[in-house]
């Protein structure tokens, strides 16, 4: 059963899955991301596993070296930039050709998704919002982006100006997958930094903790993505936290019958009562998505679903 805890302690939640970080992007503009501007149209770059071989070649061990210090002291930082990979790309995805049979080694992408557009801070005395003020995006953990942050200080100081973030936050969303038991696979580099970012764009085009199978089989039909697609990304429910809020309806009023979901196993059920009550709960107390390995990266999360051990809708 979980162990539910203040997400001061916990990893947050992440809506991603491998496949995700190996399909490739093609997006757009600068090299970084501050403020919201008008788009500024570009070709898309080739994307290449070598293509800072000459400009960067040490960009990935850089990265490294940051992911693999901040897995160690802020272990939350692996869901937490993985989640905030997803948000990034899924926004703004448009047309997509998967190669779902090689998941694990390639894919082919067309979009204007992974520009780091998430990381672009709203304009002071703006009206117009960037991504990350959202309201779906108000809960990401602060140690994803200052995982970037960091990173891209240490690339810049080796390789200025060369290096998008949005490569840089691929790279580590990569890593962090590795580093918690997951598989290892290359990242094609030469993504385009975004330069505008609008909080309007998000609302309906991410995944919600309620939505129902058919709304994000629409959704990610949107996006080019298929059933089997969705069925794989959402195994990235592998590792990290929900707050009570997103599942709490589960427990005392699903669908509107003021009774809990029966596709709850009851000691489950018991175990979240407990934590997160109804009314007047620690808003900041969280439970595993994966009950039985909740800080690895591995298949756990759908034999969890086939034991009603799941903890979203």
């Amino acid at each position: 059963m979980p162990v539910l805890s203040p997400t001061s302690s916990s990893s947050s939640s992440s809506l991603v899955f491998t496949c995700f970080f190996i399909i490739l992007f093609v997006t757009i503009n600068s090299s970084n991301p501050v403020a919201i501007t008008t788009k500024a149209k570009r070709p898309p770059r080739q994307l290449s596993v070598n293509y800072y071989a000459k400009s960067c070649p040490q960009v990935e061990q850089l990265v490294g070296s940051i992911t693999s210090q901040q897995f160690k002291e802020t272990p939350v930082s692996a869901p937490a930039t993985i989640r905030l990979f997803f948000h990034d790309c899924f926004v703004e995805v448009m047309q997509i050709i998967f190669n779902y049979l090689s998941v694990l080694t390639s894919a082919c992408m067309q979009a204007h998704g992974c520009d780091a557009s998430i990381l672009i801070a709203t304009q002071p005395g703006s009206k117009i919002l960037a991504e990350k003020d959202a309201a779906d995006n108000r809960d990401l953990r602060t140690e994803g982006f200052d995982t970037i942050t960091r990173a891209k200080a240490l690339v810049e100081s080796k390789c200025p100006g060369i290096v998008s973030c949005a490569d840089i936050l691929a790279i580590a969303a990569r890593d962090f997958i590795h580093l918690a038991g997951g598989p290892y696979y290359v990242v094609k580099k030469g993504r385009w930094d975004g330069k505008i970012s609008m909080a309007s764009r998000v609302p309906n085009n991410l995944p919600h903790a309620n939505s129902t199978v058919d709304q994000l089989i629409k959704l990610f039909s949107s996006k080019g993505l298929t059933i089997q697609d969705l069925v794989v990304l959402s195994g990235a429910h592998t590792i990290g936290f929900a707050h009570c809020k997103n599942f709490v309806d589960r427990l005392y009023n699903y669908k509107g019958t003021k009774q809990a979901d029966p596709a709850i196993d009851p000691r489950l059920l018991k175990a979240l009562k407990m934590s997160c009550p109804q009314v007047g709960g620690n808003a900041d107390i969280v439970a595993p998505f994966d009950v039985t390995t909740p800080f690895v990266f591995d298949h756990a999360y759908y034999a969890n679903l086939q034991s009603k051990l799941g903890l979203l809708a």
